[in-house]
């Protein structure tokens, strides 16, 4: 899976450098950071310590956070691939049931998403998760049946989303006679 871009504060330095007429010599004398410190800086080959970038952020009068945001709304688009082996994959006690994770590490304390394949007769048990979460099922074939705390039961077909609370002990079943597969949103709040 690529990595996020890291910001490139070079070329966001280079760019102030020259908003502001500013030419390598002039930002040296006003950082107090070298010519040849400076030029490594801004073509990528050296990364500067908080001292220097401190230094350097003053002499161009914006703050490091406002260098940062600066240089990766520069950058190109990207495209991250994750390939399929590296994707985690989890299975239910009965390997029943398989949830493939789908998002991104960085997003899983708001949201998670999963591809669910259910084989028919099998379920996927979950215990409460935190406080005022809530989940999204969405079926995309077969059908599905959704358990809260085993009492309350829905079913869905094919083209049927489910939202329910998974504050409390909840399964997914699919009581169908092929294999099941859904899209799994989880909304923690």
């Amino acid at each position: 899976m690529s990595q996020r871009s890291t910001p490139n504060l070079g070329l966001a330095m280079k760019q102030r450098r020259k908003t502001l007429g500013l030419n390598l010599s002039q930002l040296a004398e006003l950082s107090n950071v070298s010519r040849s410190m400076l030029s490594e800086i801004e073509r990528g080959n050296a990364n500067p310590t908080f001292t220097n970038l401190w230094n350097i952020t003053q002499a161009l009068g914006v703050s490091i956070d406002d260098l940062a945001h600066s240089s990766t709304e520069n950058q190109p688009p990207t495209i991250m691939r994750q390939d399929a082996i590296n994707t985690p994959r989890m299975h239910s006690e009965d390997q029943g049931c398989e949830l493939i994770a789908l998002n991104p590490v960085d997003t899983a304390t708001e949201f998670e998403w999963y591809q669910l394949i259910i084989q028919p007769g099998s379920h996927l048990e979950s215990e409460a998760h935190v406080r005022g979460t809530q989940e999204h099922l969405s079926v995309i074939e077969g059908q599905m049946e959704v358990i809260l705390q085993e009492e309350v039961r829905t079913q869905a077909t094919t083209g049927d989303t489910l939202r329910y609370p998974a504050d409390i002990q909840h399964s997914i079943k699919n009581p169908g006679k092929v294999t099941a597969r859904a899209f799994l949103v989880v909304h923690k709040r």
